[in-house]
């Protein structure tokens, strides 16, 4: 985790700054840049957005969107994946997909890398839940876990293969398990 800056800045001062590679995230008044991806975090979201997108894109149900800057409850963050209910997904006056994302998402995404913090990145999912999300997952590559969090519930673990991962309810006809996920790093 790399934090780009020392000094205090507004959300408004951050959401002017030129936009950085890998991404920033504005968090407690600090600019912190997110780690660059590696090979299985890259291979995994690559995956993951279009299993995603498969089964909810077509009916309209809701769309999943990588590296998708989502600004609400005073922090600017940057989910790996970010999966938005069709109906609330932003658009400008000509209708089209907009390019501020002012609320969170209804599913939060996130694949932890190797030299990432996942006491930050965990933060940032249980923020997402108090701002509205339904779930978040932190999928760790490294141990194959998949970490589930609901609002106002106990964290869910699953590591067993054959475990079905559980899914917001608008996404109900994907069909996941921990093995299924992982095996997308031996393609």
């Amino acid at each position: 985790m790399v934090q780009a800056a020392s000094n205090i800045l507004t959300l408004e001062e951050f959401l002017h700054l030129p936009e950085t590679k890998p991404a920033s995230e504005y968090i407690d008044g600090h600019v912190i840049q997110k780690p660059m991806p590696q090979g299985k975090h890259s291979l995994i979201q690559g995956e993951l957005v279009p299993a995603i997108n498969l089964v909810v894109k077509p009916k309209r149900l809701a769309r999943a969107f990588p590296e998708l800057c989502c600004t609400f409850g005073d922090r600017s963050i940057v989910p790996d994946i970010a999966v938005f209910v069709w109906s609330r997904i932003p658009r400008d006056e000509n209708g089209e997909v907009a390019n501020a994302f002012s609320i969170s998402p209804d599913w939060t995404i996130e694949i932890l890398s190797p030299d990432q913090s996942q006491t930050k990145v965990t933060k940032n999912i249980l923020h997402c839940l108090k701002h509205g999300t339904q779930m978040g997952w932190l999928i760790d590559p490294e141990e194959q876990t998949v970490f589930v969090y609901r609002p106002k519930q106990e964290t869910e673990v699953f590591d067993e293969p054959d475990a079905l991962l559980p899914v917001p309810s608008f996404a109900s006809e994907l069909k996941l398990t921990v093995k299924e996920l992982f095996a997308w790093l031996l393609e």
